[in-house]
């Protein structure tokens, strides 16, 4: 075996191992995910009525009816993308209000629904506020 052979069997070797740890690595990140996922899932059924997880789930999003304005609803999305804010039955705006960390979707829907319930007017201060298309905000 010449010198050269054996560079190559090392290189081999080394992208293997290199394979192999970063294969374990990102399983076990996976793993964490799912399980931040299960968690996050557990919460979510546990502050939802059966109605709005049913609701949730069949349709992709939660109404939420605004403690303080009569005919608003918000209308929070399963997974990522923005709040509609509908009022008597028609989409006014859209709300984008993130964590600073990554978290569940799940866990993003809680967020939603308790600031939402808890302290409104805190939530659209916060929250960055998108007319649909076509729509300007000021319109009456």
């Amino acid at each position: 075996m010449n010198v050269e052979m054996l560079l190559y069997l090392l290189l081999g070797i080394l992208v293997v191992l290199y394979l192999v740890w970063m294969w374990k690595l990102a399983s076990g990140r996976l793993l964490r995910l799912s399980e931040a996922d299960r968690r996050a899932d557990e919460l979510l059924r546990s502050v939802l009525s059966s109605e709005q997880y049913g609701q949730l789930t069949r349709d992709g999003y939660l109404d939420i009816k605004s403690p303080h304005h009569a005919g608003c609803i918000y209308r929070i999305p399963r997974t990522q993308g923005l709040v509609k804010v509908i009022e008597q039955g028609r989409h006014k705006t859209s709300l984008c209000l993130q964590p600073q960390e990554v978290v569940p979707y799940a866990d993003q829907v809680v967020i939603h629904k308790l600031m939402i319930e808890g302290d409104e007017e805190t939530y659209l201060r916060t929250a960055n506020t998108f007319a649909p298309v076509g729509i300007a905000l000021w319109e009456d």
